[in-house]
């Protein structure tokens, strides 16, 4: 295990060489806000290491370096915490990109396999679970621990020449080529306070419900990123929603919130909210937001979802990619009732090749759905 800023140095100058590294992280997040880094595990295609993170006086910028490297392809599976935790450290998200877990559904393993089902199938090798719900912050670590912190790298070697084997022969580098710019994006891990409120249920029926809701989100997400805290130590979820709905503007209507502890109306917290809704009253109400309502289906348009859930998994089935890659439940509504002016991601790029046109064709009455010969299809009709 790496402890020293010299041995990472070298150890980072020596995986530069390589095509690739395998990355994965452990850490903590239950008490924080932000992720508690323990462990950076990585590989080349020869050598295999464990940072620690928590060395006394270590400095991690030869990884974030690494990271950065343009030459070398760094290697995840479901990539997205661990790049989280690598960007907020760094301010840097690592680059060029290669996720094993999208890679799968496009080389058809499924919605969202499991890391320890994928080595399984592509490397005939088991993993030990049994070390998965360490506390990585304790040391020392036995060598059981770090055998399976390791081996999170080691087997990920395979399972990526595997899959980009297969992808190269299938010609579908393109299409993983689009997923993973959404990963490389650093908006994807920089949600901003004030769009805090789009994680939380829309429970509000009226705009000054909303601009409460908006308000008092952005002030917990603030308070819980400042003070390294989970937001529902911070306000629960569901205070907030009572919040916005009761829109308390002094000490004893927010005393008589269910969802609220006894005395939070007096708490520094407190205040903070009686402040967040004094923000939502002083706009104009012209300038209040407008409460997104459900989109009213022309008449219809549930039995032609229907028919497409039916082609999607035709398609499915004959092209072994997985379903959430090309269309998910909302744009198969928006294809039923929009057709070619849908603005969704089945439309463009290989995704319309692959299921959009036929979507079209289908809605259109230009194909039809025939089941024969103990299977559905779709053939031209005319």
């Amino acid at each position: 295990m790496i402890t020293t800023t010299a041995d990472l140095a070298e150890t980072c100058r020596t995986f530069a060489k390589s095509d690739f590294v395998t990355v994965d992280t452990e850490f903590i997040r239950e008490t924080t806000f932000w992720p508690e880094l323990c462990l950076i595990q990585m590989a080349s295609p020869q050598e295999g290491v464990i940072v620690d993170p928590l060395a006394p006086g270590i400095d991690l910028s030869p990884i974030f370096d690494l990271m950065d490297d343009p030459s070398v392809l760094k290697v995840f599976h479901a990539a997205r915490q661990d790049i989280e935790i690598l960007y907020k450290l760094s301010g840097r998200v690592p680059a060029p990109l290669f996720d094993t877990q999208i890679a799968a559904m496009v080389c058809g393993f499924g919605e969202s396999i499991a890391y320890d089902q994928l080595v399984a199938r592509l490397s005939d090798a088991r993993i030990d679970k049994t070390s998965r719900f360490t506390d990585w912050r304790r040391r020392p670590l036995t060598d059981k621990q770090l055998a399976y912190a390791l081996a999170d790298v080691t087997h990920l070697r395979d399972v990526y020449l595997a899959l980009e084997k297969t992808i190269e022969a299938s010609g579908r580098g393109s299409w993983l080529d689009e997923e993973m710019a959404l990963l490389a994006n650093p908006e994807t891990y920089d949600l901003h306070p004030d769009d805090a409120w789009t994680r939380l249920k829309l429970r509000v029926k009226k705009p000054i419900e909303l601009q409460v809701m908006k308000e008092v989100a952005a002030w917990r997400e603030r308070e819980a990123r400042d003070a390294d805290k989970p937001r529902g130590r911070i306000l629960k979820d569901e205070a907030v929603y009572e919040i916005a709905q009761q829109q308390p503007r002094d000490e004893q209507a927010l005393s008589r919130l269910r969802t609220l502890s006894k005395g939070f109306e007096r708490s520094a917290y407190g205040r903070e909210v009686l402040a967040a809704v004094e923000r939502a009253f002083a706009l104009p109400k012209s300038a209040l937001p407008s409460v997104p309502r459900p989109q009213q289906l022309p008449e219809g348009t549930a039995a032609a979802v229907e028919f497409l859930k039916v082609l999607l998994k035709i398609v499915v089935e004959e092209e072994g990619v997985a379903a959430k890659l090309i269309a998910s439940s909302a744009d198969l509504e928006k294809l039923a009732s929009q057709g070619e002016k849908a603005e969704v991601p089945a439309l463009t790029g290989w995704r319309r090749k692959l299921f959009g046109e036929r979507a079209l064709d289908l809605l259109s009455g230009k194909a039809g759905l025939v089941y024969r010969n103990r299977r559905v299809e779709l053939l031209p009709i005319g």
